[in-house]
C-alpha cells in the first residue's frame, strides 16, 4: 500500500502572511504532477467551527456540502485543488477537546487522567490520519498527499499541542513521509541580520518575504523567496520555477517524474490572460463589511473568475451599505454623495449575503435603484431577501413589508423564520450545506446560464425565508420565483420581468466558482454589465471564438482557454 505523504504548512512572525497561498499551491503542483491531493486547516481557536465569528475577525465563514461551516482557507483549497471537502478537514482545538472529552464521559480512557499529552495530541494524530484518506475526488479515490496547514503563529500558546502533536507525529510516519514548510517574513532592511528566520529546523522548507515577499524554507539550504506577484496564479508557477517538485520527489520520495515539462498550463494561460486584460467592468458590492475584503472572499473570487472569462479586468466598488441611507445625509453628507457616485457609475450592482439590521435600508435602496434603472442586478442570500422587501413597499405598495429578522411586528412579513431554526443555540442551526434547487420554468436566464438543466445544486446558509404565502402577489407584477426547492415551499431563485439582469438566489452560488468554471449567477452579472448577455444567451450559452482580447502589443488572439468552450452544467451527471 501507498504510504501517505505529509506535508505540514506552519507560519511565523505573524498571522496571515499568506501559508493559505502557499498551502494551496504546492497542492496544486502535486496535483498537476498527476498525485491525488487532500487539504486539511488546523484552527487553534476554541471554537468549534467558525460559523458564529464576525466577518471582521476571521473574514468570510466557507460552507461546504456537508454543511460545515468553516475557515476561508479552505475555499482556496477548493478552488486551487478543484475538490470538495468535508467540514472535518477543518479542525479546531474546540473540535479535538470535545472529542476527547466525549470519549473520557463514556470510560474509553479506563479511569486514567487525562492530559494534553498524551491524550489531546494523540487525537490531533489519529484525526489527521483518518481525513487524510477520505477521498475528495469524483472517483472516490484515496488521496497520496495530505497538505495541512497550521493557523496562526508558531509561539502561540494555543498552538503549542498541535505543535507537539506534529513533533512525534514525524517520528510515528517516518521521515520519508513527512515535510514541513514555514513560511516566514523577511522585513527589508540594511542589517544582513533576518531574525524572523530564525530558529528553523532541519528538515523544515521555509519562505520568507522581504515586504510583501513570502520564503518557504526547507532547511537552511532550501530557502525559496515568495516575491510579489500579479496574480495569485502565479504563485504555484513561482514555486514550481524554484525547484519545488524537485525537492519532493526526493525528500518524500514522490513516484513522479522531476524532469522539467508543462505541468501548469492552465494557471499559466489564466496568469498571462489576466495581465493583458485592457477592457474593464465595475461591480458595486452593497454590503457591511466593506472595510475588510476578506469579509466577502468567495465572493470576490467568484466575480474575478466571471470577469476573466469574459475577458475583461474586474473593478470592485466598495459601498458600505449604511452610507447610502439618509442619516449619513444628515450625519455625513460626504460619505454619503460618494456612496451614491460609486453605486451610480457602476456597471452592476451585487448585494451580497449577511446577517444583522444594521445598513439594510441602504442596501434596499440600492436594489430598489438597481431595479428602476435596469441596472444588473444580482442578490445573494439576504439580498435576495432584500430584493423581496424592495419590490413588495414599491410595487405591491405593502410600505410597511420587512423581514421578521428585522421587525418582527411587520404587517407584511414577505421574509420570515425558517421551521428548523432554532433561536436558543447559535452554532450549526441554520440551513446549511448543499440542497437541490428546481427550475420551475424553461423561461430562465439564470436557467439557460446553468446550461438549460432542470435542476442544480448548491450550498445555503440561512435561517430565513421568502414567506411562501405571498407568492402570488409577487408573480401577479412580473416577480417570478423561477426556482424553488424540492418540496416547492422554498423560494430559491427570482427573476424579474422587463429587465435585461435582475436575479437573486437563496443560495451561495460563490462557494463553488472555479477559476476556469465560474459560477453562472456571477457569470451572468459580469456579462450584464458588460452588455454581452444578449449575445451570450442567444448563442446558446458559449463564449464565441470570435471573441478575442487584445495583448500589450495591440494584437488580438482568441480567449483560448474560455473561447467555445460551454459553461459546464452544475448538475449532476
Amino acid at each position: 500500500r501507498y504510504s501517505m505523504k505529509y506535508i505540514l504548512v506552519t507560519g511565523g512572525v505573524i498571522s496571515g502572511i499568506g501559508k493559505g497561498i502557499i498551502a494551496s499551491s504546492v497542492g496544486t503542483i502535486l496535483k498537476s504532477c498527476g498525485l491525488h491531493v487532500t487539504a486539511i486547516k488546523i484552527d487553534p481557536y476554541i471554537n468549534i467551527d467558525a460559523g458564529t465569528f464576525s466577518p471582521y475577525e476571521h473574514g468570510e465563514v466557507f460552507v461546504l456540502d456537508d454543511g460545515g461551516e468553516v475557515d476561508l482557507d479552505l475555499g482556496n483549497y477548493e478552488r486551487f485543488l478543484d475538490i470538495r471537502l468535508t467540514k472535518d478537514n477543518n479542525l479546531t482545538t474546540g473540535k479535538i477537546y470535545q472529542s476527547v472529552i466525549n470519549k473520557e464521559r463514556r470510560g474509553d480512557y479506563l479511569g486514567k487522567t487525562v492530559q494534553v499529552v498524551p491524550h489531546i495530541t494523540d487525537a490531533i494524530q489519529e484525526w489527521v490520519m483518518r481525513q487524510a484518506r477520505v477521498p475528495v475526488d469524483d472517483d472516490d479515490v484515496e488521496p497520496q498527499v495530505c497538505v495541512i496547514e497550521l493557523g496562526g503563529t508558531v509561539g502561540d500558546i494555543e498552538s503549542m499541542p498541535f505543535i507537539e502533536a506534529f513533533r512525534q507525529f514525524q517520528f510515528k510516519v517516518k521521515r520519508e513521509n513527512f515535510c514541513n514548510i514555514h513560511v516566514s517574513l523577511v522585513p527589508q532592511v540594511r542589517s544582513r541580520q533576518m531574525k524572523p528566520g530564525q530558529n528553523v529546523s532541519e528538515g523544515q522548507w521555509v519562505a520568507f518575504t522581504d515586504i510583501g515577499c513570502m520564503i518557504l524554507i526547507l532547511s537552511s539550504l532550501q530557502v525559496i523567496c515568495v516575491h510579489d506577484v500579479s496574480s495569485i496564479y502565479r504563485v504555484p508557477l513561482l514555486l514550481e520555477d524554484q525547484g519545488v517538485v524537485g525537492y519532493f520527489c526526493c525528500r518524500l520520495n514522490l513516484p513522479i517524474e522531476t524532469r522539467p515539462r508543462k505541468m501548469l498550463a492552465k494557471w499559466k494561460e489564466m496568469s498571462d490572460r489576466s495581465d493583458r486584460l485592457l477592457e474593464q467592468c465595475s461591480i458595486a458590492l452593497v454590503g457591511k463589511y466593506t472595510k475588510f475584503s476578506d469579509s466577502y472572499a468567495s465572493v470576490i473570487k467568484a466575480l474575478e473568475h466571471s470577469a476573466l472569462a469574459i475577458s475583461h479586468k474586474l473593478e470592485v466598488k466598495y459601498v458600505d451599505s449604511a452610507d447610502l441611507e439618509a442619516g449619513t445625509l444628515q450625519e455625513e453628507p460626504v460619505k454619503y454623495h460618494e456612496a451614491w457616485q460609486k453605486l451610480c457609475s457602476a456597471d452592476g450592482i451585487l448585494v451580497p449575503g449577511g446577517f444583522g439590521v444594521r445598513g439594510t435600508e441602504g442596501k434596499i435602496q440600492a436594489i430598489s435603484w438597481a431595479r428602476k434603472q435596469k441596472k444588473p442586478f444580482l442578490g445573494v442570500c439576504l439580498g435576495m431577501q432584500l430584493a423581496v422587501c424592495e419590490f413588495a413597499r414599491n410595487m405591491l405598495d405593502w410600505k410597511d413589508a420587512n423581514s421578521t429578522e428585522f421587525d418582527a411586528e411587520t404587517k407584511y412579513p414577505v421574509v420570515i423564520d425558517m421551521p428548523e431554526h432554532n433561536p436558543g443555540q447559535m452554532g450549526g442551526t441554520m440551513r446549511l450545506g448543499k440542497r437541490r434547487t428546481i427550475f420551475k420554468t424553461k423561461n430562465s436566464i439564470l436557467r439557460k446560464l446553468y446550461g438549460d438543466v432542470d435542476y442544480v445544486e448548491e450550498r445555503h446558509r440561512h435561517r430565513f425565508e421568502v414567506n411562501p404565502e405571498l407568492k402570488q402577489h409577487f408573480e401577479e407584477k412580473g416577480f417570478r420565483f423561477v426556482g424553488q426547492d424540492v418540496e416547492g415551499e422554498r423560494m430559491e431563485v427570482i427573476e424579474l420581468d422587463d429587465h435585461l439582469y435582475f436575479v437573486g438566489v437563496q443560495y451561495h452560488p460563490e462557494f463553488t466558482s472555479r477559476p476556469i468554471k465560474p459560477s453562472p449567477p456571477y457569470l451572468g452579472l459580469l456579462l450584464a454589465a458588460a452588455g454581452r448577455l444578449p449575445g451570450y444567451l442567444q448563442e446558446g450559452c458559449w463564449l464565441s471564438p470570435r471573441e478575442t482580447y487584445s495583448d500589450r502589443s495591440g494584437s488580438s488572439s482568441p480567449n483560448s482557454e474560455i473561447a467555445g468552450f460551454k459553461l459546464r452544467s452544475l448538475a449532476p451527471e
